[in-house]
């Protein structure tokens, strides 16, 4: 069901509000791609834009060329990408500083984000199901480091990222499931190197 019903809405909302946000003609690094196939659907919106692929597993198939990494350095120099996205990646780390940090160092400025904030009763227990119903069929490590609103904030100010824009108002669920599973539990933030 959720590869039928749910997972197509979410790549369309998460491809709407992350297409506008990258800068024209970017060379964008899309970090924790997976099979790439968001990334393939913000190339439709976007055709002015290239994006490489990079994740921790080859998948079967990928709708992008990906390469591969060991989850903490981007093997890539210093500004070589104009923008750099995270797509429910870091909550998958154990610190997600240490990518948020090489996503500034690899970034000329624009650092994506799409990921959750564990704030408000029960955010964790939605949070925990979200991901495992998503992930757990494709062998994605699951630790559950959800943060809150305050550590999200606190970690892009320590690592020179500022934050231009943020939205929680993303619907990636339809009702009634929505009630449940969107609550602002999901953000996309616009980052620049400050």
């Amino acid at each position: 069901m959720h590869g039928r019903t749910i997972s197509p809405r979410r790549i369309e909302r998460i491809v709407g509000k992350l297409g506008p946000l990258l800068p024209p003609k970017a060379r964008v690094l899309d970090v924790g791609c997976g099979d790439g196939y968001l990334a393939s659907r913000i190339l439709e919106l976007r055709p002015d834009v290239q994006i490489v692929g990079l994740d921790i597993m080859a998948r079967p198939r990928a709708f992008i060329p990906v390469e591969l990494f060991d989850g903490q350095r981007i093997p890539f120099p210093d500004a070589s990408f104009d923008a750099v996205t995270f797509v429910d990646v870091l909550h998958h780390t154990d610190d997600p500083s240490i990518l948020l940090r090489e996503a500034r160092r690899v970034s000329r400025g624009t650092v994506l984000i799409k990921d959750h904030y564990a704030d408000g009763m029960g955010a964790s227990v939605s949070l925990r199901l979200m991901d495992w119903v998503g992930n757990a069929p494709h062998g994605v490590r699951l630790p559950y480091n959800y943060w809150t609103r305050s550590q999200w904030m606190r970690a892009w100010e320590d690592e020179g990222l500022g934050v231009t824009r943020v939205t929680t108002e993303l619907a990636l669920y339809p009702w009634p499931l929505s009630m449940f599973f969107d609550r602002s539990l999901h953000f996309v933030a616009e980052l620049k190197s400050a």
